[in-house]
């Protein structure tokens, strides 16, 4: 939903939103979560997977760009994804220790659709990626198993929930309770035709007394802890745009900017990742001709896209903060609400 109409922490837009205004707002795209929490036990922790269509994401790839903007990140498939420009797998978000895990899980599940990986044809690149969610989760009891990123991957649907859910539960953002974000745009070209720019993203960066809203520093009264920028974000944009994968690198390279208007500085110890894709251009694993078409946008006409992810991906910071709820975590440690403050 992003942010609702009526939120006090309000942006202005230049470029309308989608219909739900959230990644799902691009044809095809799926999003599901498992979320884990036991007060008792200190489990806030989660999995969240992305499916960039509802088909057979080996069988038939979508071009994909990657930009690794901070590489303090343990993310897995992120190498073949920049060498190849597609991917063919679904995108799962975790915690830093359970990317192993999800990574057995999303090779079981690919193995499953795909009998012929393997064996008459190469292995499959399956995308894991994750932020340290220790603050408040007993990270080190390592309590995602593979049943719950099955269970993420099969409950995908285009409705879905944000802030403390999935692996977003027990992140921080900007010193105060992070998790899911999700916003989208719609952009028109110049033959009037409508496009979508979706971004969904894992809050668990910046620092506490940094947070801005509409370019106004946003006031948290919590006492300064001495923390600094760190701790990750992962960003995931999805559009039916027809973009190449370098276009696609290029607009992932511009969700700094909507971290920037946020009041991040992606400081040292900060991983921060955006992977984007394209529905618009599939690329399919076999080809009798030898020959793939694609289409793709001319590049002077980037530069809405580009201003219209840059929107989407602020919205989602601040739309994963106003939905995350005060939750108190492992070693009795408080993490507040944005809507504490607003």
């Amino acid at each position: 939903m992003g942010l609702p109409e009526n939120c006090r922490a309000k942006l202005d837009n230049k470029y309308p939103k989608g219909k739900k205004n959230l990644i799902t707002d691009v044809l095809g795209v799926k999003v599901g979560h498992v979320t884990l929490e036991d007060e008792e036990k200190d489990i806030h922790t989660g999995v969240t997977a992305i499916l960039p269509h509802g088909g057979n994401l080996f069988q038939n790839k979508v071009a994909a760009g990657v930009s690794v903007i901070n590489g303090f990140g343990k993310s897995a498939g992120l190498v073949q994804i920049e060498e190849l420009g597609t991917i063919e797998s679904p995108i799962v978000m975790t915690n830093t220790f359970s990317v192993g895990t999800a990574l057995s899980a999303s090779v079981k599940y690919m193995l499953k659709q795909n009998e012929d990986i393997g064996v008459s044809t190469g292995t499959v690149n399956c995308v894991v990626t994750e932020c340290n969610d220790g603050v408040l989760n007993d990270i080190r009891g390592m309590h995602v198993t593979e049943d719950h990123v099955f269970s993420a991957l099969e409950c995908a649907s285009e409705d879905f929930e944000e802030g403390v859910v999935g692996s977003g539960t027990g992140m921080c953002c900007m010193g105060i309770k992070g998790g899911i974000g999700s916003a989208s745009r719609v952009v028109k070209l110049k033959n009037k035709d409508e496009y979508t720019i979706g971004a969904i993203l894992m809050s668990n960066f910046g620092e506490l007394g940094n947070l801005r809203i509409d370019g106004l520093k946003t006031p948290t009264p919590l006492p300064k802890d001495g923390s600094k920028d760190k701790g990750s974000v992962i960003i995931v944009l999805a559009t039916d745009l027809p973009l190449s994968d370098r276009q696609l690198r290029r607009v992932a390279k511009r969700a700094t900017v909507g971290l920037g208007r946020v009041g991040s500085y992606l400081g040292n110890g900060s991983g921060d990742i955006a992977i984007a894709f394209s529905t618009g251009n599939i690329v399919p694993h076999y080809c009798e001709s030898g020959i793939v078409e694609t289409k793709m946008v001319h590049d002077d006409a980037l530069d809405n896209i580009f201003e219209a992810t840059i929107e989407a991906v602020e919205e989602a910071v601040i739309s994963s903060l106003y939905h995350a709820r005060t939750v108190k975590g492992i070693r009795d440690k408080v993490l507040y609400g944005l809507q504490e403050f607003i």
